[in-house]
This record gives structure tokens, sequence and C-alpha cells, in this order.
């Protein structure tokens, strides 16, 4: 299988975005989709990420790594069929194959809930360094499970910041300040926000009494290591929940 194969099987097709987003995301290094979950999606997945994040107590988030402020879940993939979407839904394919050149595969599948109170990061870039503009490594989606607010703790990214060559420490003081060239993410649940991971980005603090949640949805290029290794993670009973186009999106066809 390829993964032109794989993306038609899956619904993707030269028409699932349109010219404009297509070069919104070109230029700008992310791009809004809206309306990809229903609202009774949105609260079957709230609903299951509790239960994992009680089950799992102080280990979750274990198979990736834990962040102090933050509840983090890893390796759902293999935690429940209703995770599905986060490696399948096709206008998110179509972006990230974009990004990628058709040449990708799911590195991993976690959540992240800003707790109140919490939440800040640094501006940062998701590769070990930058990067010459269009030789892209990896590519992510942030599935908003909250209305992401100026308040909640909103992702922010610097537009066009994928092309700039350089990483944020490389020039500025402190990565945790705002820019003047930055913009916050401010949508309502239900839409997966793409971005070039070598864009640069980072959460801000959740000045709220609730927490703000969200699945992160991650790829790679095909020669990359993945973040979750699918193949040592997956149970013998996702496997064979799984087509073969969404296995080759896993790399463990």
């Amino acid at each position: 299988m390829t993964i032109p194969q794989a993306l038609a099987e899956l619904g993707v097709g030269p028409q699932t975005l349109t010219p404009d987003e297509r070069r919104f995301l070109s230029d700008q290094g992310y791009l809004p989709l809206y309306d990809v979950l229903s609202s009774a999606l949105i609260h079957s997945l709230r609903s299951r990420l509790h239960e994992l994040a009680a089950a799992e107590g102080n280990q979750a988030g274990l198979e990736v790594h834990q962040e102090a402020g933050t509840v983090r879940l890893s390796n759902l993939v293999n935690k429940d069929a209703l995770f599905t979407i986060c490696f399948t839904q096709p206008r998110v394919l179509a972006a990230i194959a974009q990004v990628l050149n058709n040449n990708f595969k799911l590195s991993s599948l976690n959540a992240r809930a800003a707790l109140p109170g919490e939440g800040l990061q640094s501006l940062h870039v998701d590769w070990r360094g930058a990067v010459t503009p269009g030789d892209y490594y990896v590519c992510n989606s942030i599935w908003l499970l909250d209305d992401f607010t100026p308040d909640n703790g909103a992702t922010r990214v610097v537009p066009g910041s994928h092309r700039f060559g350089q990483a944020p420490q490389e020039v500025m003081a402190d990565p945790r300040e705002p820019r003047p060239d930055e913009v916050l993410l401010v949508a309502p649940a239900g839409t997966v926000v793409i971005f070039n991971s070598h864009t640069w980005h980072g959460g801000t603090l959740n000045r709220t009494n609730q927490p703000r949640r969200a699945l992160h949805s991650y790829f790679c290029r095909r020669d990359q290591k993945q973040q979750t290794d699918q193949r040592a993670s997956l149970d013998p009973e996702t496997l064979a929940r799984l087509t073969p186009a969404q296995r080759f999106i896993l790399d463990v066809l």
C-alpha cells in the first residue's frame, strides 16, 4: 500500500481541502477546520478521557511524558475505538499530507488538559531545531474538546514562523513572553487546528476555574521514529479492528 492509496480508501481526494485552505496552511503554518466533531462525539470523548485519567491516576501519560499543571494521557489509539477519528478524518489527513508531502505516519495520539492556573508553555517547535523551509518532519493537530478562549489557555502560534529557519530559543531571550505577531487560536469545541509543527507555538495560561481539554494527533515523516511505537503499543484486539488503510497510517501494516 502507498500513502495515496491509503488516503483514497479513507476518503481523501483532491477537493477535500479548498484551494484557499491549502494556501492558508502553506503561508501561515496552521489551519483551523471547524465543526469536525459533533456535540455528541465531544461529550463521548470528554467522558472517556475522564474515565481513563481516573483509572490511570498518577501513571497517566507516562507512555510519553507527564507535564506539571496538566493531565496528560498517551497511547490513545490502543485505549478505545472512539479515538480512531483522530487519525482517519479526511480533512485532517489531507492537511497533514500537504505539510509532509504525502509521506507520513501517526507518531502519537495524546490528550492534554491544562488545569486552572496552569498550562503556560514557552513558544517552541516540535523538532530538534530549525529546518530548511519546505523540508518538514512533523505536523500536529489539536482537537478542541472545550472552547478555546483568551482566558482558558488557548494555544498561540506565530504565523509564518515555519519558514523562519530559526527556533524560538535561538532568537528570544524568554520564549514564554508574548510576541506582537503571535495569534491566539480562539475557536469553538469541535474544531481541529492543524499546524505545521515547525511553526512556533505554545499553550497559554488557563485563568479560568475549569480544565481546558484537547487531543493531540501528531504525525511524522515515515522515515522518522514515532513518539509512540505503534507496533509495540497496540494490543491484538486493537489491530484486529483496524482496516488496512488505518494500519498503514499507523505504520503497522
